[in-house]
């Protein structure tokens, strides 16, 4: 696998655009990604019962297995807890989608970030989607202008490409993102799109996607808020011609490791991009007695906001942690437990196996001045590891989201 310097119109068959058309103030509002062909979909959606307009009617067509040619999002405005309206609103946008493309509204899915109960402008919106879907291109300004129009709150855009050999085949995977707060396990106010040309067997790639958001997605936590409008969707339109992937094919872990590390990489970002964010912190677990017991322990420690608070306060106190681990419902010996902090300027040991570790305070506040924050947890109790992101919890946080609407 080689990363490349490529965005999400680098698979075959992909373009994208996006436009500022008046949903905010200045910025891009309206991003649009296009399949020359149909494409075999892979999605998750958000498990708050209070499901947002567009995620609704994403649902029903993925529930029908509906192949999907276009990915239309709006920024600025969720479409969430507007009723009918907001529902006709979705449809709409669709519709309005296909006519200036050429297609059925059934191979569009519809996404919205952003304020939620207030009902979007359409005279803009549709204006917008009449003018975004004259500038689609495969460029990379193109693909560059599709991640900044998804994003809300986000600092910088969250882009990434991978390529693989897939039966002598260049297969391309990308990805772009948004994402900065309401960012809780089981989804959260974040949206991914991946694209890629790869030939997949469609209920395997479904299959993929479900096991892979256990690992990335569902591994993220930001403010333990879950939005309304979480979104993953993957576009497989098999452009690259590789034999298709079965799930006995030699080369599937290939692919699938390539799938995993995008979704895996994007939701880095995400918790990097935190709202109000000094630090990105990372929680590795290891020797766990189920891979369940090791998922829900490094979630624990990544949600606890004292955790977050004592990070962000640059303050070494691993009481919070293992006070974390307890509550987290995981089988495990506290007595077993070899807890340790981990930075670019090194690494400190502060708890082993029941006992406080005498440690350098002056060392270890050097270690957690650092960006970015290892959390190593060692169980000593099985084969199993796990390991969630996420960050700190700052003043900013509480600035901006106090200050959201305004």
């Amino acid at each position: 696998m080689i990363i490349l310097n490529k965005g999400i119109t680098a698979p075959k068959g992909f373009k994208a655009a996006g436009i500022a058309c008046g949903i905010k103030a200045k910025k891009k509002d309206l991003s649009l990604i296009v399949s020359d062909v149909p494409c075999h979909t892979a999605a998750a959606f958000t498990t708050n019962k209070v499901k947002a307009a567009p995620v609704q009617y994403n649902e029903a067509l993925y529930e029908k297995e509906q192949k999907i040619r276009c990915i239309l999002t709006n920024s600025g405005n969720a479409n969430a807890c507007t009723g009918e309206q907001g529902k006709t609103d979705a449809y709409a946008m669709a519709q309005k989608t296909a006519e200036s493309l050429g297609l059925s509204a059934e191979e569009i899915m519809i996404n919205s970030t952003g304020v939620i109960g207030v009902p979007l402008p359409m005279e803009k919106v549709l204006l917008g989607i009449n003018e975004i879907t004259k500038q689609i291109g495969d460029d990379e300004i193109s693909a560059a202008n599709a991640a900044e129009g998804i994003m809300t709150t986000d600092t910088f855009a969250k882009t990434v490409c991978v390529e693989v050999i897939i039966d002598t085949k260049p297969v391309r995977i990308a990805a772009i993102a948004k994402g900065s707060g309401m960012i809780h396990p089981n989804m959260a106010t974040m949206l991914s799109f991946i694209t890629t040309d790869v030939n997949i067997d469609a209920a395997l790639f479904r299959s993929l996607m479900s096991e892979t958001v256990k690992d990335s997605y569902n591994m993220l936590s930001v403010d333990g808020d879950t939005s309304t409008n979480d979104t993953v969707i993957a576009l497989a339109n098999g452009l690259a011609g590789n034999e298709m992937l079965q799930l006995e094919s030699a080369e599937f872990p290939i692919f699938e490791k390539a799938f995993q590390f995008v979704n895996q990489h994007v939701a880095k970002l995400i918790a990097k991009d935190g709202e109000g964010a000094t630090k990105f912190l990372n929680v590795k677990v290891y020797e766990a007695k189920t891979k369940e017991d090791a998922r829900a322990l490094a979630l624990s420690v990544i949600k606890s906001s004292l955790v977050k608070t004592a990070f962000f306060g640059e303050d070494a106190n691993w009481g919070r942690v293992l006070c974390a681990m307890g509550y987290a419902g995981a089988d495990f010996d506290p007595d077993k437990v070899v807890l340790t902090f981990e930075s670019e300027k090194g690494s400190i040991t502060l708890y082993e196996k029941g006992v406080p570790i005498a440690f350098d305070e002056a060392k270890a506040l050097e270690i957690l001045k650092e960006k970015e924050i290892v959390i190593h947890i060692r169980l000593g109790e099985g084969p199993y590891s796990a390991e969630s992101f996420g960050c700190d919890l700052s003043y900013e946080y509480v600035k901006i989201n106090g200050e959201y609407r305004s």
